[in-house]
């Protein structure tokens, strides 16, 4: 034995060597079978570790390494979670069992990352908040519908909802982050297309939009409902005051909002709507968009919610609008650094990124560039000017058209 070995005490060194070294294989196939969703029931490590009995001299130490494995891994950027799904059986099932998630938020440790589709591509690619790391989701198994036309998205907790058409009729596609795998997800209670939109923890609110009638021709409607990512399941909330497509939603100290968009009859709505989920009911709010320059077609509001304030990009403008809640009314803080009103709103993304206000687009200051640029700042209502922030080194190798398609930002 050596001098240092003599040091450790004999516990310690019965427990170091009954740890056995786990070398994994990179060419194993994933544990996860994509087909049998249902079969997920048993893959929960954390009810077979604590099944374990009691009187189990192996159960301390099993249980012990059940939660330094999920402490390690909660530190670990999200975008090597995939690699979990090939490492081997007890690591699949460890991240399935949504510990890490969970860890992750009780610590804190949650980052946002930028799911976003450009033109041209059909596979979204991941962001890191830096954007200094990226990679390409898998293929969604969809139609060519579906892939080339127009789509919604948002997240809801560590899932990616995406609404569009395929041949047949209006689809709900989830892309779930801890598997890395896309599954079609069970349809709307009113299957619609061009609603409002926003999320809220593991929840994510779709009020208004176009659907189809029976005969075939489309409707716009005032039918709102809920999804939450935890039981995957829809519900109805109370109709608003207004029917309304290409609107947008948000979440602001405490309730959700729809603004603008147009109605049944094509016209331009400059009034909003605030929902109280404790009453279930819905507030017009009148002129909450009094100012704004509508054109036709225009994009649904450009607007993003940072440290409870509400920022609005105004596409014929393009300038940055901050909203003051009390007066009803917006304030003018600045132009913005893309070029929004190159197709009226439609191509730019505007989104809160944690204390941060993220614009992605064709850069003003460079016109005849059609990549995309991405711009950040960290805004204040009491800032007479914003100033915008260039990402220069934006994910070095990655070019991405201009024209943005899709974009939201997932808390994971």
């Amino acid at each position: 034995m050596s001098k240092d070995e003599a040091k450790i005490p004999e516990p310690m060194r019965s427990l170091i060597v009954s740890i056995e070294s786990k070398i994994p294989d990179l060419n194993i196939k994933s544990c996860y079978d994509q087909e049998d969703e249902e079969k997920r029931g048993s893959l929960s490590t954390v009810e077979n570790q604590t099944s374990l009995n009691a009187q189990d001299a192996c159960y301390g130490l099993s249980k012990l390494l059940f939660e330094l494995e999920v402490e390690i891994f909660a530190r670990v950027s999200c975008f090597q979670y995939w690699k979990l799904n090939f490492l081997n059986k007890q690591f699949s099932q460890l991240l399935q069992s949504r510990e890490i998630f969970r860890v992750r938020q009780e610590r804190g440790l949650v980052q946002p990352c930028v799911f976003m589709l450009s033109n041209g591509e059909t596979c979204w690619t991941m962001f890191d908040k830096d954007f200094k790391n990226f990679r390409q989701l898998p293929k969604v198994p969809s139609d060519g519908c579906f892939l080339y036309g127009d789509k919604e998205t948002i997240s809801a907790g560590t899932h990616l909802i995406v609404t569009g058409r395929e041949v047949e009729r209006i689809v709900v596609w989830r892309y779930e982050l801890k598997i890395n795998k896309w599954i079609k997800d069970t349809d709307m209670i009113t299957p619609r297309v061009m609603y409002a939109s926003a999320r809220h923890g593991t929840d994510a609110f779709f009020p208004g939009g176009i659907k189809a009638s029976d005969k075939g021709n489309s409707e716009v409607v005032n039918v709102a409902e809920r999804y939450n990512s935890d039981t995957k399941t829809w519900k109805a909330m109370h109709v608003m005051n207004k029917r309304r497509k290409i609107s947008s939603g948000c979440f602001l100290r405490g309730k959700f909002y729809v603004l603008g968009g147009r109605d049944e009859n094509d016209v331009h709505l400059t009034c909003g709507e605030s929902y109280d989920e404790m009453t279930d009911s819905w507030k017009l709010i009148p002129d909450m968009l009094k100012g704004m320059t509508f054109m036709t077609p225009q994009s649904p509001p450009l607007i993003a919610v940072v440290n409870d304030s509400l920022y609005l990009l105004e596409t014929w403008l393009n300038e940055l609008w901050v909203y003051d809640i009390d007066a009803n009314a917006w304030q003018n803080l600045g132009v913005a650094p893309v070029k929004t009103n190159a197709a009226l709103g439609w191509g730019v993304a505007f989104k809160s990124l944690g204390d941060m206000l993220l614009v992605i687009g064709g850069s003003s200051a460079q016109p005849w560039n059609n990549t995309m640029s991405v711009y950040t700042c960290r805004p204040s209502p009491k800032m007479g000017k914003i100033v915008w922030e260039e990402n220069k080194h934006c994910c070095d190798g990655v070019q991405l058209n201009h024209f943005i398609r899709n974009c939201c930002v997932m808390l994971a």
